[in-house]
């Protein structure tokens, strides 16, 4: 099947892209025309919305053109006002604003502003010429059954104007249509004048003004399909050349397989033993290591030893010379002698503790132990703490008695002395003032860490995890081996299965050693003096 689907790769590839793109040209010519249509509905309302209202707009432009004209008049004119009226009124009955429409003025003489039967009297109207002259009803119902004068005839009398559309006869026929007057009171001569437009006028322009904007909508979206298409044919041309460059390619590919595949046969033939022989110099590697370290320890056991002994040493000899002293002067009573003699076991009694101390550090245990963690600590201290001591380096401990630890003694104090021993070394090698060493510790959910945190100014080196490769110090004149962080760090991480971290303060380095709380993995077990 694998070899089938790779002989019609190409044809695979082509066909699929075939059908992407053309679902794709497909999708994008749809909802395009959908969303071309659906602007175009949408265009039409707010046309038609903006139509209507220019055409308000020139119904009462004309008017208030009229009434211009009108005042003008009447200011320039030396005629008499019913002169004046007869002028105007035979202005009226000719004059147009618009060709190829309906429109014309007409003009009522207001008889009674609340309206009835006799509220004014029709004096222009070039449709209606039957009703010039005679008086004009507000209860008059359009074949709508409205009652439109009595609606324009209310809003002039609170605003002075009125747009009113209504049912009325159309000039030169005997048709009904709709029609929107604007209607606008002329106080001087207690007249009303009007104009208006017929609907269907507007909604020919309208019908008119709709077939272009179909029309050119429809030869914009053939003419995109047609790109469309034209990009989907050129794009099937180009992946038709795309799939003959790929077989090509496979083929070359294929043979190139063929000829390197007896010599992978033969290196893979000849990998497991290479690798054995890596993972051989690697342990070896690990063991020296690991036996460096051991002598590292001892080194380290010595001096410390030294350190402890160093003062009751002193104390015993003075001890000594105080009872050779008063023996020398016949003045050695038994009281003396026995007082000196408890004070002698008690300093030898602290050495021989120290002795334990360090022996039972460094005994190889291969089972993991439950302890509390203050008292490992607590041990660790003991061995370094005269060295702390003569370099008036201050240490805070905070541990809470109850927090219990389960693995591996020795390691975790070989671990903590190596941490505890390096940020000593740092405060001392560059002189800090009011050197400090903190050790803290407490629970999570699934480790319990204990902090070693000093203010020597912190790890300078990037990346930090530098500091755990083998052969790495950062100590001057070569005094540092660069493999107590990192065989610290094999024994934390992979013999007791938690993280040794580093980060930096403000005051400088916080090591992190988090155990598992109870894990009974086993781990790669080194053993150290």
């Amino acid at each position: 099947m694998a070899l089938v689907i790779e002989k019609n790769l190409s044809k695979i590839i082509i066909f699929t892209f075939i059908v992407i793109m053309t679902s794709m040209v497909f999708a994008m010519s749809y909802f395009y025309v959908k969303n071309t249509y659906s602007d175009f509905d949408v265009e039409m309302e707010k046309f038609i919305n903006e139509y209507y209202s220019d055409k308000k707009k020139t119904l009462k432009k004309e008017i208030n053109t009229i009434l211009d004209i009108l005042n003008y008049n009447i200011v320039k004119s030396n005629l008499d006002d019913e002169e004046q009226k007869i002028d105007a009124i035979r202005l009226l009955n000719n004059i147009t604003f618009e060709e190829n429409t309906s429109n014309y003025f007409f003009v009522y003489e207001v008889k009674n502003m609340q309206g009835g039967d006799d509220f004014a009297k029709l004096i222009v109207n070039p449709n209606r010429l039957d009703l010039v002259g005679t008086l004009i009803s507000t209860n008059y119902e359009d074949a709508d059954g409205k009652k439109f004068r009595e609606d324009f005839l209310r809003d002039i009398r609170y605003k002075g104007e009125s747009f009113t559309k209504y049912a009325y006869k159309k000039p030169d026929t005997k048709e009904t249509k709709q029609k929107i007057s604007y209607f606008k009171y002329y106080e001087k001569w207690n007249w009303i004048i009007a104009v208006g437009i017929y609907t269907d006028d507007m909604e020919n322009e309208i019908a008119i003004k709709t077939q272009d904007l179909k029309k050119r909508i429809k030869n914009q979206v053939v003419q995109n399909v047609v790109l469309f298409v034209m990009f989907l044919s050129i794009a099937i041309l180009i992946s038709i050349f795309i799939s003959e460059k790929i077989d090509k390619v496979l083929k070359g590919y294929e043979n190139k397989v063929s000829s390197n595949a007896k010599e992978l046969e033969e290196l893979n033939q000849s990998l497991e033993e290479k690798v054995k022989k890596e993972i051989e110099k690697n342990r070896e590697k690990e063991q020296f290591l690991v036996q460096k370290s051991k002598f590292i320890a001892l080194g380290e056991m010595i001096s410390n030893i030294a350190h402890q002994w160093r003062q009751p040493l002193s104390e015993l000899s003075s001890i000594l010379m105080y009872i050779k002293f008063k023996y020398s002067i016949n003045a050695l009573d038994s009281k003396t002698m026995e007082q000196k003699s408890l004070e002698a076991d008690r300093v030898l009694e602290f050495m021989s503790q120290t002795i334990d101390d360090f022996r039972n550090f460094f005994m190889p245990k291969k089972e993991k132990e439950e302890f509390f963690l203050y008292k490992i600590v607590d041990v660790v201290i003991n061995i370094i703490s005269s060295t702390l001591r003569n370099y008036d380096i201050k240490l805070e401990i905070h541990i809470d008695k109850n927090i219990v630890l389960k693995t591996y003694l020795n390691e975790y104090q070989q671990v903590l002395l190596n941490i505890i021993n390096n940020a000593k070394d740092v405060l001392i090698e560059k002189k800090i003032k009011n050197p400090y060493i903190k050790i803290t510790a407490y629970e999570e959910d699934t480790y319990i860490v204990l902090y070693v945190e000093d203010n020597g100014g912190g790890v300078l080196v990037e990346p930090k995890g530098k500091i755990f490769e083998p052969y790495f110090t950062t100590k001057e004149d070569s005094n540092g081996t660069g493999i107590g962080l990192y065989m610290s760090k094999i024994i934390v991480d992979k013999n007791m299965k938690g993280k040794l971290r580093v980060r930096n303060t403000k005051d400088g380095a916080k090591f992190a050693i988090f155990v598992p709380k109870n894990s009974d993995t086993k781990g790669i077990h080194y053993e150290f003096i």
